[in-house]
């Protein structure tokens, strides 16, 4: 497609709508709470660590993070996969689990309470940025209060607290507080419509 084709409307209009300079905005470092190296040697021992999928230990994972400043009760179950922005941000009760492939973004504190459930594939985070102006880190902490149970694949974001024994169903994203011993997640799927009128049933796609 030729690049000197004239304007549409909807380009003119887009034109209108103001672009924040990436260039200009705020770094994420003031997030960070512990010096450059610390970050560095942290970002090495995740790898080779936390994050490795061949390393089998839980209680090495544990190790890993009260060295840097993590505070995991006893019996912490940590399956591989599992990646966490910054250990002295943490705070794990006695008996949790904590999932393969969970993602602990916490530029902010997360607090997970004892034999607490964070399942499979699940994201954690606790950032955000100013969306309107300069981009700039938001951060708010979450917490996930004893003997809750966030199940796979989930989205909890910043701000949030998940009840006690509160239960998280699969795919759900978690913006807003979960009562205690609530059941908390998405609607139920729904028929919608056909895909197809009647009269093209069995015609070629």
């Amino acid at each position: 497609m030729s690049n000197d084709s004239p304007p549409t409307v909807q380009d003119s209009a887009q034109q209108d709508v103001p672009v924040i300079d990436l260039s200009r905005a705020p770094g994420a470092g003031e997030a960070w709470d512990r010096p450059k190296w610390m970050i560095y040697a942290w970002a090495a021992a995740e790898q080779l660590v936390i994050y490795n999928p061949w390393q089998v230990s839980s209680a090495l994972r544990v190790r890993a993070l009260r060295l840097f400043g993590a505070e995991v009760g006893e019996g912490v179950i940590i399956r591989p996969r599992t990646r966490i922005k910054f250990p002295w941000k943490l705070r794990i009760g006695d008996h949790a689990w904590i999932g393969e492939g969970v993602w602990i973004h916490n530029q902010d504190q997360v607090t997970i309470g004892h034999d607490a459930v964070v399942s499979q594939d699940t994201f954690i985070t606790t950032g955000s940025h100013a969306h309107r102006t300069d981009m700039g880190l938001i951060t708010r902490p979450v917490t996930i209060h004893d003997g809750a149970w966030v199940t796979s694949r989930c989205v909890v974001t910043g701000g949030v607290t998940v009840g006690r024994s509160a239960l998280v169903q699969p795919l759900t994203r978690v913006a807003e507080d979960v009562p205690a011993n609530a059941v908390f997640g998405q609607a139920a799927p729904q028929v919608l419509g056909q895909r197809f009128k009647a009269n093209e049933r069995g015609s070629d796609l």
